[in-house]
């Protein structure tokens, strides 16, 4: 059966949407915790962190095209890229735990040590990850059923982000019994493990279905020379870019937002009003029964909020993730992906003018932001794969991996610019690590971090889908051109 017809089973789109589970557990927590790691669990002093972080990520960013032209060159009896899920699986759990782990060295023995684990993670992450996003684009040529395998792989990143950004500090106490890196280190290794099974499930249940034709061949000189003209190609590598780093600078600000701008006692009146302090209190008598104590929430108003603050973002992008596709599929991909991007922009916005005691607000506005961001989330790979379509369409030859690299090198270089950022705008306005409460001229920084500086960075991102070309009815003519070409 013509793999632009087929349709996918369950099993195989759950088995896929594993691996994306897998990779986020360590992606969420580099772009949520990675600053807050270094300067707070760490105690690397922020400026130091922010080079870190700028320089380790860019590694990782340009080693993307390169093992994008490697994976388009593997040849095995299992495909081109599934084997890299596999052969990768155990060295992206042992280089995560290497990451997180705080070893017993002066201040530059410890920079040295986060620099080397760092890029050594990232360039693992990429030979992982790039063929597994590029797996997407061979499952099948069927863009519904594309859409669809981009909801159960994004709804696989969601409960990876809501371990992450729900539970993973929580955990993180109770694990190390308050001691925060003992906490990670313990933690990591268990997300490690589970990470390494999921990436086997998901090189056991995958299949690649579309294979290029050996006169499709081309040099990496031709592979370049035309994704350099294909401009979908390179609107998508800006929009990428600056998603990440938005999601990277946003993410990263969250947890000083709680602890140093939103006022300690409004957080915990709102947390006892809506019943939360009651909940908890009861799940303590739970972990203690089973002997996990040395961390009781309620005691904790910001960590509480933070976390319940990300829930309620997360269980509504599931939400706009399940309406995407059907929406994708009756509008087009990148006239929803601009809609959602339009709203949660301005919804980011929005928090910049809140003063510290009005926390409803901040938690409905985080709810709002979830849901038209959700929409978005499964349509950026997708539009990948019609990246990948478009230079087939175009130029008679099919380089899947090299055009997902634009998508990982983006998601790199907007990772380590924005996690860069979060520790460079905190150093620059002044923030010390250990206090209890920083100056105005740092929480004013932590504001600008929170909201305005990411609405202009998610700003480009809207600017450059003006100039996308790839709409609903495109989307229609190349997938049948295509299924000819392919049935000939």
């Amino acid at each position: 059966m013509s793999s632009e017809v087929e349709k996918i089973k369950l099993s195989e789109k759950i088995g896929y949407s594993l691996g994306d589970l897998a990779a986020n557990l360590i992606f969420q927590t580099l772009m949520t915790f990675l600053a807050f790691f270094y300067t707070d669990v760490s105690k690397i002093p922020p400026a130091s962190a922010s080079v870190i972080i700028f320089i380790g990520g860019m590694v990782g960013a340009f080693f993307n095209p390169i093992m994008g032209i490697i994976a388009d060159r593997t040849h095995t009896r299992w495909g081109k890229f599934r084997p890299w899920i596999l052969w990768t699986s155990v060295p992206f759990g042992v280089m995560a735990i290497l990451a997180f782990t705080t070893p017993n060295f002066s201040t530059t023995g410890k920079i040295i040590f986060a620099f080397i684990t760092y890029i050594l993670l990232v360039i693992v992450y990429s030979a992982n990850n790039l063929p597994y996003s590029a797996l997407s684009g061979v499952i099948t040529g069927n863009m519904s059923e594309r859409n669809s395998i981009s909801s159960y792989r994004f709804f696989a990143v969601m409960v990876a982000q809501f371990i992450i950004q729900v539970l993973l500090l929580p955990l993180v106490l109770i694990a190390g019994h308050g001691d925060k890196a003992a906490g990670f280190e313990k933690i990591m290794a268990i997300f490690a493990a589970t990470g390494v099974v999921c990436f086997i499930i998901t090189f056991l249940t995958t299949k690649e279905r579309i294979i290029p034709k050996p006169e499709q061949s081309s040099s990496i000189k031709q592979d370049l020379t035309d994704l350099v003209h294909n401009k979908p190609w390179v609107i998508m590598l800006i929009v990428t870019v600056f998603i990440f780093i938005t999601l990277a600078l946003k993410g990263g600000t969250y947890v000083y937002y709680f602890n140093y701008y939103l006022d300690r006692d409004s957080l915990a009146q709102f947390l006892n009003a809506i019943g939360f302090n009651s909940f908890i209190a009861s799940l303590n008598v739970f972990l203690s029964g089973m002997g996990l104590v040395g961390f009781h929430w309620p005691e904790d108003a910001s960590t509480s909020a933070f976390s319940l603050f990300n829930a309620g973002g997360i269980i509504f992008m599931i939400v706009g993730i399940a309406l995407s596709k059907g929406l994708a599929d009756r509008y087009g991909k990148r006239d929803i992906f601009g809609f959602g991007l339009i709203t949660a922009t301005l919804a980011q916005l929005m928090f910049y003018i809140y003063p510290p005691t009005s926390v409803a607000l901040v938690f409905i506005t985080q709810i709002l932001h979830g849901f038209f961001y959700g929409l978005t989330i499964p349509l950026l790979w997708a539009m990948i794969a019609d990246v990948a379509d478009y230079s087939e369409w175009k130029n008679n030859r099919r380089a899947t991996a090299i055009i997902f690299s634009a998508m990982i090198f983006g998601l790199k270089a907007g990772l380590s610019i924005g996690g860069s950022l979060v520790a460079a705008i905190l150093a620059a306005f002044g923030y010390q690590e250990g206090l209890t409460a920083q100056s105005e001229a740092t929480i004013q920084g932590i504001r600008l971090a929170m909201s305005v500086f990411p609405a202009l960075t998610f700003g480009v991102a809207i600017v450059s889908l003006f100039f996308y070309e790839i709409n609903k009815k495109m989307e229609v003519q190349i997938e049948q051109e295509l299924k000819t070409r392919h049935s000939r």
